[in-house]
């Protein structure tokens, strides 16, 4: 008997999160490449961040179009834009972002080629960060459209990963199996 309010108190201990050197080396690496002004690769990368995380969800790495949809409507806006004076704009940029994910997700597939390439990021050692919107000076206006988007689904899949992926279990075991498949 004396065991029950032990047990009860572990069942109520935070659960510590958990961290994927290669995610976070993937998302330094679309930093990178901004921080270079190549846009074009960075968003080619940052695009696939919703399927990513969608197939990390899913037990068979599959990402339905409808939840790549859901992920990028609850993930790519900003907590508290709606009351921000750039809500509009927050919510223009995020509905831009959803449609071009969704044009480019196929249904219900695993998304191979994403998965890959977050894969070739397990052994990279993670770079100091240091990423500032400070680079996006002297962009072109569709160098910086694109910069922005980059950093919009950069940002979401941030949040993503800090609230609910690293205490996901489905999402920590396919990040583990991702690890030392070869």
């Amino acid at each position: 008997m004396a065991r029950m309010p032990q047990l009860r108190a572990a069942a109520r201990m935070p659960i510590e999160p958990s961290s994927s050197r290669m995610f976070a080396s993937y998302l330094t690496d679309i930093e990178q490449l901004l921080d270079a002004h190549c846009v074009d690769a960075a968003l080619r990368d940052a695009i696939d961040l919703p399927r990513i995380a969608v197939a990390l969800a899913d037990p068979r790495l599959h990402c339905p179009v409808e939840l790549v949809r859901g992920w990028c409507e609850e993930w790519i806006r900003p907590p508290g834009a709606e009351r921000d004076a750039d809500g509009r704009e927050s919510e223009r940029r995020a509905h831009v972002l959803t449609e071009r994910v969704v044009q480019m997700t196929r249904p219900d597939v695993v998304p191979a080629r994403a998965l890959r390439r977050l894969q070739l990021r397990r052994h990279v050692r993670t770079a100091p960060r240091g990423f500032s919107r400070v680079h996006s000076a002297g962009l072109s206006e569709r160098e910086q459209q694109t910069f922005e988007a980059c950093t919009a689904l950069l940002q979401a899949a941030r949040r993503w990963y800090a609230r609910l992926a690293c205490h996901d279990d489905t999402v920590q075991d396919n990040l583990a199996r991702l690890a030392v498949l070869r």
